[in-house]
């Protein structure tokens, strides 16, 4: 084949490679892709995808989950793990402990320890050695006959994956969901707890998420420089400011006995990330954040910084200005309307994300739906469910918003540390960012070159 075809190279596990040399234009890489799928017609030859279409998430720290709600269990298999990382089961433990079912009456009440087994990656001395981890939490109270013993098995509830997932695959999971549940999200945890590790080694990154807002109760009154773990986790609601927190929980509580759901905001800070992460263009920083966290279930909106509320300011009001940090003499912003991000690169302050969930789709009143043969018909849910997904959701948006950190991190190494920047100090940009320091301090400049008024700029933009 490859004598016919001197464009493309068959491994034996009859995977195209493309032949770099070959194509040396962006234009003959579109003829490429066009080529192969007519090629794959005339030929009958199939491309393989990798580890089932939509289950892979990550390039470089990559992770692909696998099993059902209602199955023998549910899992990860993580690649690209760097080796000689210490990782404990009970790190992993640790967060998994925080996402599992039946930790309060606002979460369903489904009793799952959610127990993590590390098969694979690890030596007896919990060393990572640099090949895939595979991790498994298997089902032990998943009752089927909640929905399969009545109208649900044939019934569409509505704003549900039911309908959707039929469409799609023409087959569904009735029990619990099947992929669709967010008991699919242990995988993500379980490998965010590694990436959580890899990032707090790396520049002592810390990723902190916390409910911001309860259908229209919200709390502006959180610090996100010093607030802990341990106040977000002070009450079952995990909003770590006290007095916004009762009147959320009184407002779920009035939600969950009437038989509703009702839905909010989870925010999520990332600290000490360095400057540098994403890109200008398709890889920028806040995009590959906003797929990681709308890949979540029940996620409805996705917001960096001042978000949709930017659109209310001028660029005057919006705009972060910069200046040097007296003692480290690193470039800061004043401010963070950004959100730690511009021009999708990371630029050395907090990383702000707001993701918006819905209510959730199953609850106990009666609904107009349809069955999956086209009948119209009134459905009723059952089953155990959360009547708020917001505090179980806050694990898994740190797990995704470490991820997407730790991924972003091994691509810029890769990319742009490989080799060492070695131009004179005078010559490099001044360093950015709280974690940031310039050699020597503060850059001293004398009187004679210091500006007597604001410098201007020519600029001609599209």
């Amino acid at each position: 084949k490859r004598s016919q075809y001197p464009c493309f190279a068959v491994t034996q596990q009859s995977q195209f490679l493309l032949e770099a040399t070959t194509f040396n234009t962006i234009h003959n890489m579109r003829v490429l892709a066009a080529s192969l799928l007519l090629l794959e017609a005339a030929s009958g030859l199939s491309i393989p995808m990798t580890m089932g279409t939509g289950n892979t998430f990550g390039r470089t720290f990559r992770i692909s989950t696998w099993g059902e709600s209602h199955g023998g269990g549910v899992g990860v298999t993580l690649d690209g793990c760097p080796p000689r990382l210490e990782i404990t089961r009970e790190e992993i433990q640790k967060d998994l402990d925080r996402r599992r079912p039946g930790q309060s009456r606002i979460t369903t009440p489904r009793n799952e320890a959610d127990a993590v087994e590390i098969l694979s990656g690890l030596n007896p001395e919990n060393i990572t050695i640099g090949t895939p981890i595979a991790m498994l939490v298997r089902n032990k109270d998943q009752r089927s006959t909640d929905y399969l013993d009545n109208d649900m098995k044939v019934a569409y509830r509505p704003s549900h994956a039911d309908a959707t997932y039929d469409a799609k695959y023409g087959v569904r999971a009735i029990a619990g969901g099947g992929r669709s549940s967010a008991r699919e999200t242990i995988g993500r945890v379980a490998a965010g707890a590694i990436a959580r590790k890899i990032l707090q080694k790396h520049n002592n990154i810390e990723i902190l998420g916390y409910v911001s807002k309860v259908q229209d109760i919200e709390t502006t009154n959180v610090d996100h420089d010093t607030f802990t773990v341990e106040d977000v986790d002070k009450n079952i609601v995990r909003c770590p400011d006290e007095e916004v927190a009762e009147k959320m929980l009184e407002r779920i509580d009035e939600i969950r006995t009437s038989g509703n759901s009702i839905g909010g905001v989870v925010t999520c800070i990332a600290r000490n990330v360095p400057a540098g992460l994403g890109g200008p263009v398709f890889d920028k920083l806040e995009a590959d954040l906003a797929k990681a966290c709308m890949s979540i279930p029940a996620a409805k909106g996705f917001e960096v910084g001042s978000g949709f509320g930017g659109t209310l300011l001028s660029g005057k009001e919006h705009n972060d200005e910069f200046y040097i940090d007296p003692e480290t003499g690193a470039t800061r912003t004043k401010t963070n309307r950004s959100g730690g991000i511009q021009g999708g690169i990371s630029n050395g302050e907090n990383i702000v994300v707001k993701v918006a969930f819905k209510p959730t789709s199953t609850i106990g009143q009666k609904q107009g739906t349809v069955t999956r043969d086209g009948q119209e018909v009134e459905l009723r849910g059952k089953g155990r469910h959360d009547p708020c997904v917001l505090p179980r959701a806050i694990p898994m948006v740190e797990a995704m918003v470490a991820l997407t950190l730790v991924d972003h991190v091994m691509m810029q190494v890769a990319q742009c540390e490989l080799f060492p920047n070695e131009a004179p100090l005078e010559l490099q940009p001044n360093p950015m960012g709280s974690t940031a320091h310039r050699e020597g301090g503060p850059a001293v400049f004398d009187a004679e070159s210091q500006p007597e008024k604001a410098l201007s700029q020519r600029v001609d933009e599209e």
